[in-house]
Formats: C-alpha cells, sequence, structure tokens
C-alpha cells in the first residue's frame, strides 16, 4: 500500500467513524477528528472535503442542506446503511493489518 493510499484510507475510516455519533458538517467533522485524537491527526479541508465526496459518490455518506438562521446553509453528512457496513469492513482490516506491523516491530524490539 502506498502511503498516500494509508493516508486516504484511514481519513476515510476517520470520518466514517466521526459520522456514528450523527450528522455533523465538515468544520464539526475536522474539530472532532482534532477532539477524539487529541490533536494528533489533523486533517486539511482539502483533504476532507475530498474524502467526503470520495465517500459520498460511493453511498457511504449522503448529504443534506442544515438550516441554520445566519448565512447560508450548511452542508450536513450522514452516514448511510451501506457506509455502517464499510466502516464495519474498513475497521476488520485495520485491525488485521495492525496485527501484522506488531508482529515485526515485536520482533525488532527483541533483537
Amino acid at each position: 500500500m502506498l502511503a498516500s493510499d494509508l493516508v486516504r484510507s484511514t481519513i476515510d475510516l476517520v470520518i466514517l467513524s466521526v459520522l456514528t455519533e450523527g450528522p455533523s458538517y465538515g468544520y464539526a467533522i475536522a474539530k472532532r477528528v482534532d477532539q477524539i485524537s487529541e490533536g494528533e491527526y489533523t486533517t486539511k479541508e482539502t483533504t476532507l472535503y475530498a474524502a467526503i465526496r470520495r465517500l459520498e459518490a460511493r453511498g457511504d455518506l449522503t448529504s443534506f442542506a442544515g438550516s441554520e438562521s445566519g448565512g447560508r446553509p450548511r452542508t450536513y453528512y450522514s452516514l448511510t446503511e451501506s457506509g455502517t457496513a464499510h466502516l464495519h469492513q474498513r475497521i476488520a482490516e485495520w485491525h488485521t493489518a495492525q496485527r501484522a506491523i506488531a508482529r515485526f516491530l515485536t520482533r525488532e524490539a527483541q533483537s
């Protein structure tokens, strides 16, 4: 897996995970990612919205306009049934990769 693929797959997993808490909009998703990761995982706006568009095109997210009173409505994103299934698949893949990498790190630490 290329580094860009790892970043792409990680941001997708992170966004899907955040949206399990309920519908949200881009800025709030980015803030929640920062909060949950305690500042260790930050997203650039362009990366975040590219991932959201990709997930929406896949059918993992749906979008709708919010009803904010001051200014233009925000676009909210919500997890679909397909998105929930994709999230569970990605979590399983993450755990598999984590176990495999841990074997290498454990082996290295014993040397």
